[in-house]
């Protein structure tokens, strides 16, 4: 059994909020060099002083609100490279602002490519932690998923309900006998008839996309035999 397996549910929940404290301690100050920045780029280029606060919060806000958009549509079947796209154009903006406020504002002793390079990191730490952060605190539904594909795969094999293990401290849930093959046979009804994808059978059927895949592989592995 690996070391993460030990972890007993108390201590991997610890390490979590251990973890999230700290990330956004990290963001916080990410974000506030870069909001200083990037308000005072703002000014200098012409905005007043009460409304230059609205710019940086615009760039830094579209990094944040896209990097949870990404995560959140990361296991689903709805297209993500809008959010990706916003993802990178406020990244882009962000550095680069961020590197021609330092150019400007430091002292001429400074190279200018020193300056730029620091200058850049906060953007950068603010882009990643912030996905850290979102990652962090999504619930484990790939191992729910696991845990329930697995009940059922047992369950097929057994006259008896199945309960399904614990993911998390809860209460054990009682599945029904389920047939793993009126599963196959009702996925590739889907696909061969309805064109679905393997991710719109594996949340139609409720297992894993990578059962799908498996349900399929034999059945193509086994015609290219027949062809070759």
């Amino acid at each position: 059994m690996s070391t993460i397996e030990t972890v007993s549910p108390r201590g991997r929940r610890l390490a979590v909020v251990t973890a999230i404290t700290g990330t956004v301690f990290i963001a916080a100050g990410a974000f506030w060099l870069s909001f200083t920045a990037l308000a005072d780029l703002a000014r200098r280029s012409g905005i007043d002083g009460g409304q230059a606060w609205a710019w940086p919060l615009i760039v830094d806000g579209i990094i944040v609100v896209a990097t949870v958009a990404v995560v959140a549509l990361a296991n689903q079947s709805r297209p993500t490279w809008y959010p990706w796209t916003l993802l990178a154009a406020g990244a882009v903006v962000s550095v680069t602002a961020n590197a021609i406020h330092a150019i400007i504002a430091a002292d001429t002793d400074v190279p200018a490519v020193l300056a730029a390079s620091v200058a850049a990191i906060p953007p950068l730490v603010l882009l990643s932690i912030t996905h850290l952060t979102v990652i962090l605190t999504r619930p484990t539904t790939a191992r729910a998923a696991n845990a329930i594909e697995d009940a059922s795969v047992e369950a097929a094999t057994s006259s008896r309900p199945v309960v399904v293990p614990e993911v998390e401290p809860a209460q054990a849930v009682e599945l029904p006998v389920v047939s793993v093959s009126e599963r196959r046979v009702e996925a590739a009804q889907l696909r061969e008839v309805e064109g679905w994808s393997n991710k719109q059978i594996a949340r139609h059927l409720g297992v894993h996309p990578s059962t799908v895949g498996r349900w399929f592989t034999p059945a193509i592995s086994g015609t290219k035999e027949e062809t070759s």
